[in-house]
């Protein structure tokens, strides 16, 4: 008899399955395992289950059974060479898997990376400004200028500083607003230290839209203090808006005598911009980083 005829006859059927080492065969419900230029193993394990005297569902579903761990003996040895459709490192489903949303990630933050490395005007950041000299710490900028009798700090932080340098100009014939270049503005504190004693201000700059009628500054004072060795929480402050006009405006002098001017405030922004920058294309390429090494 064929083969089909077994098969429809009684329900039997007869497996041949090749691999690289080994050679599987189910005939009769005996399973012959022969590995390659050696002996034929013959195992009666699976007879009773296809006996074709059993009941006809339970030879179906035990034929099943059977097949199913055929086809993964044999498959098994050629998994490792599957590919995942999602990933080119064929991680497939093991552990570690590259999934679509991490591939789609990585794909957008590669692109990102090149626009902003095409944008970026400052590809070397100064390590000195208008004869202070800067230390970077993450975040953190550090202006610092020694004289003779003093130490003049100034200090800021890059992170949420970014904005648009202008309102962004609608018209009626245009498609889509002009939106002014993004410009790092800081709030800044600056520490004059004389031995123990520091006097700080902290500064921020002032919106163009509120820089009062006949004044020019880039920028204002948010709070002074005044203490003796290391600042903690027990120093008093006071705030630049209830400070007297007069006060408020021979202190700006003051600061514009060491150098902290308009012109500097304005240097000081520009090489926060560059700064925050070259921050901000190391997060996206260390997040980068981050997603693709499983």
């Amino acid at each position: 008899m064929s083969i089909r005829q077994r098969e429809a006859a009684f329900g039997i059927r007869t497996w041949n399955v090749q691999t690289p080492k080994l050679n599987i065969s189910v005939e009769s419900g005996n399973v012959k395992l022969q590995k390659k230029n050696c002996p034929a193993i013959r195992l009666q394990g699976l007879k009773a289950l296809l006996n074709p005297v059993k009941n006809l569902g339970t030879n179906m579903r035990a034929q099943t059974l059977a097949s199913r761990n055929l086809w993964y003996m044999s498959n098994m040895q050629n998994a490792s060479g599957i590919h995942s459709n999602l990933c080119s490192c064929g991680c497939g489903s093991r552990k570690g898997v590259h999934t679509k949303a991490e591939k789609e990630l990585v794909e957008f933050l590669t692109e990102e990376i090149l626009a902003e490395r095409k944008a970026q005007k400052v590809k070397m950041i100064p390590t000195e400004i208008e004869g202070f000299k800067a230390s970077l710490d993450g975040a953190e900028v550090t202006l610092t200028k020694k004289t003779d009798t003093e130490t003049i700090k100034v200090s800021f932080n890059v992170n949420h500083s970014v904005d648009t340098d202008a309102e962004p100009e609608m018209h009626e014939n245009m498609d889509k607003p002009e939106i002014g270049e993004l410009k790092s503005k800081p709030s800044f504190k600056v520490d004059l230290v004389r031995g123990d004693t520091t006097v700080s201000v902290l500064c921020s700059f002032v919106p163009p839209n509120e820089q009062e009628d006949g004044y020019n500054d880039g920028f204002g004072i948010d709070e002074i203090s005044i203490y003796n060795g290391e600042w903690n929480e027990n120093v008093y402050s006071v705030s630049g808006e209830v400070l007297d006009s007069y006060l408020y405006d021979l202190i700006l002098n003051y600061l514009e005598e060491k150098g902290l001017s308009n012109e500097f405030v304005e240097k000081l922004s520009s090489y926060s911009t560059a700064y925050e920058h070259s921050a901000y294309i190391g997060l996206l390429e260390g997040l980068s980083t981050f997603i693709s090494k499983k």
